[in-house]
Formats: structure tokens, C-alpha cells, sequence
């Protein structure tokens, strides 16, 4: 007997926690209630709206847009920057409470995962009863509300939570297909992106359904292997695991619009080198190394430019990945005023195959007991607690 999957994602999960501190802090207006967002600094010329909410929704704010443009569609609208280490603490949360009911949950993303259904003496056997009931202890006990979807498999369960929202439980087993997913457009299949949807609409492929009727070999014939993944997902097989579906990451990078523009070394140098802080503290918590770095420049007349070199020896280190950025920066900046830098690392490979360079083991080592004592002590105390002195003013 197939196992019953639950996947738990949280609503709005950037704003709704954002929400529950700024009421814990006094705030007298609970931002999930007024046109509201969570997104970057627009002092600084930068930053996405990363959450909306409900009233921001009515303007037709979206989640992705440039602020700039969400506010001109809503100029009220109220916007607070995001605080992603508050975020973690926030699912850590989460996942200690799912933790009491089943031992078998896998986190797939900051704010959603997957959980395998234990019956529990208060739900009487019955996954709905339970899921309803996990759903009100996560709202009452940690402040935010939930999608539950429940299925056989982590695909259905998935689609199932993206049903009528917020705080809802849904099912959506194998025999349920042809009536709760089959209807619904093409694009809100899991794994159907906007240039997917365009093919599949232009082949005349308008429901879910469609495509569950569609000769795989058309599909095939116009997107290649993902043809024949999204049949099986609109027909609710999972061959391939969706885990195994999702982007994953063949590089890890970071930029920085800044708040004004950039026209002496030193001080690009410096945004480098908070950049590459970033992009290595990012490779050792995937416990990746990066074969390869890239500089990106955007000009202040938006212009851009990149370069990229290869590494020696495939590296994690902070010391290492602003050593070339610096080298590439050289090469690449002929004094314009800079608006944008980005730093990106690629040729990942897993930790554990680095290959020794003879000629440097002693530094090597010595940066990587340096950057590790440097990631606890910002993990344990915050990530202000070690700051380097030319970050001081």
C-alpha cells in the first residue's frame, strides 16, 4: 500500500512571518490586512517584491516585478525589507512542530515540505482529519497559516496544496485527476514554465488535460525529454521524482545594485569583497567548490560587461574567490562609473573531491579552518557578529 504524502507549504510565507514579528514588536496594523509587500531597499535603486499581500494583490502587484513598478500600481503600498536569517528561524520552527507528528519530513524549500502521514490517536486513521488538525496547531501555535495537499505521491500532493488558498486542506489522489486537475490551464501544471506554456498553447494544448491526452511522442518532438516529464505529471505519475526535477543550481552567485555610482577602485574593491563573503559563505552551507568565477560590471549608462577565469584548484574560500574577482575586475573596468557588481561561481563539484594542490596545502588549510570558525560564530551570534575592519566606518 502506497504511503499518504502530505506537503506543507507555508502562505505567504515572507510576508505572514514579517507580520507575526512586527506585531510581536507592537505594531498596531497587521500588514497582511493593507496593501503591503516584502521587497529590497528602494532608497538604494534596487530590490523585487518577494511576498504581497491580499490588498497589495488587488492592484495587481506581483510577486518578481521591480518595486518601482509595484509602486506605481499601488503608491501606499507598504514595503519592509526582507530578514532571511529571521526567515530560517521561522521554518526551523515549523519543521520542529511537523516533527511531532511524523519522523519522515523533507524540507524543499525555506517554507515548504514534504511529510509522510502517521496516523495519530486524534485523528482517528483518517489523513484529512489529521491534516486539519496539524494545519490548526501550526496557525494557533506559530501565528501563520498553511496549505496542506494530500495524495499518494509528492507530485499530487504538491498540486493538490496549490488548490484554493490560504488555510486549506486538499486531496488530490490518482482517481480525483480526471475532475480536480485535469480542468485547470496548462501553466499550472508543476514543471510547466512561461516558454512551455507557449509551445504547449500554440500546439493546442489549453488544460491539463489536454496534455494527458497528447501523444507523448508530439511532445517529445517539440521539448525534448521535458515533453515526456510533463505527460507523466499531467497523467500523475511521478517515474522521475519531482526532487530530481527541481533547478538545480549549476551556480551559485551574487550582485549588488548600488545606491550611487562607482568611480574610485578601492570602493568596488570593497563591494567585492562583501560579494564574494557572500557567494563562499553560499558554496560551503551547499558544501559545493567552484571551478570558476565570473565578474560582472553594469555601467552606469547600463552597459555590461563580464569576464570569467577558471580556478587553479576548485575552492570554497572567501580569500580565493575575491582574489580572482579582483584579477577580473582589473581586466574588465576601464573607469566608467559603475552602477551594478556581481560575482558568480560555476564548474560546482561536491567537497569531498577536491583534489590537493601540492603547492598550497598549508593556506588552503589554514582558509578553510578560518572560514568555518567564521561561518559558526556568524551562525550561533548573527551574521553581524564578525565583521571584517574594512567594512567599518
Amino acid at each position: 500500500m502506497n504511503p499518504i504524502i502530505f506537503y506543507i507549504d507555508v502562505n505567504s510565507a515572507y510576508l505572514s512571518w514579517t507580520a507575526i514579528r512586527l506585531l510581536a514588536q507592537g505594531e498596531s496594523v497587521d500588514i497582511r490586512t493593507i496593501p503591503s509587500a516584502i521587497g529590497g531597499d528602494i532608497s538604494k535603486r534596487r530590490g523585487v517584491i518577494l511576498a504581497k499581500s491580499i490588498p497589495a494583490k488587488a492592484f495587481q502587484v506581483t510577486t518578481g516585478e521591480p518595486i518601482t513598478d509595484a509602486l506605481k500600481k499601488c503608491p501606499h503600498l507598504h514595503i519592509v525589507q526582507p530578514d532571511h536569517s529571521y526567515y530560517q528561524q521561522c521554518s526551523h520552527q515549523m519543521l520542529d512542530l511537523l516533527s511531532q507528528y511524523s519522523p519522515d519530513i523533507h524540507p524543499y524549500s525555506i517554507d515548504e515540505c514534504f511529510m509522510t502521514y502517521v496516523s495519530f490517536p486524534e485523528d482517528g486513521g483518517s489523513p484529512v482529519t489529521g491534516a486539519h488538525i496539524i494545519r490548526k496547531h501550526i496557525r494557533d501555535s506559530l501565528g501563520f497559516t498553511v496549505n496542506i495537499g494530500i495524495s499518494t505521491n509528492r507530485l499530487l500532493a504538491k498540486m493538490a496544496s496549490d488548490f484554493t488558498k490560504p488555510d486549506r486542506v486538499h486531496t488530490l489522489f490518482p482517481e480525483e485527476i480526471p475532475q480536480k486537475m485535469w480542468p485547470l490551464p496548462v501553466r499550472d501544471l508543476f514543471m510547466v514554465g512561461k516558454s512551455s506554456a507557449r509551445t504547449l498553447e500554440l500546439l493546442g494544448i489549453k488544460t491539463i488535460g489536454d496534455l494527458a491526452h497528447t501523444d507523448p511522442a508530439i511532445l517529445t518532438s517539440h521539448l525534448k525529454s521535458h515533453g515526456q516529464t510533463i505527460w507523466e505529471y499531467a497523467n500523475g505519475l511521478e517515474y522521475t521524482p519531482i526532487d530530481a526535477k527541481r533547478h538545480t543550481s549549476k551556480g551559485i552567485g551574487n550582485s549588488t545594485t548600488l545606491s550611487s555610482d562607482v568611480t574610485e577602485r578601492a570602493a568596488a574593491l570593497k563591494v567585492l569583497l562583501s560579494l564574494s563573503e557572500s557567494v563562499s559563505s553560499r558554496l560551503r552551507r551547499a558544501g559545493q567548490l567552484a571551478g570558476m568565477v565570473s565578474v560582472e560590471i553594469k555601467f552606469h549608462n547600463f552597459h555590461t560587461v563580464s569576464h570569467q577565469t577558471l580556478l587553479r584548484t576548485p575552492s570554497q574560500s572567501t580569500d580565493t574567490i575575491y582574489s580572482y574577482a579582483c584579477r577580473l575586475f582589473d581586466e574588465l573596468w576601464d573607469g566608467t562609473p559603475i552602477r551594478l557588481l556581481g560575482i558568480r561561481t560555476s564548474k560546482l563539484s561536491g567537497q569531498d573531491t577536491v583534489q590537493m594542490n601540492l603547492f598550497e596545502p598549508e593556506t588552503s588549510q589554514k582558509l578553510r579552518k578560518l572560514d568555518k570558525a567564521l561561518d559558526d560564530i556568524r551562525r550561533k551570534y548573527g551574521k553581524d557578529a564578525v565583521v571584517r575592519g574594512s567594512f567599518l566606518k
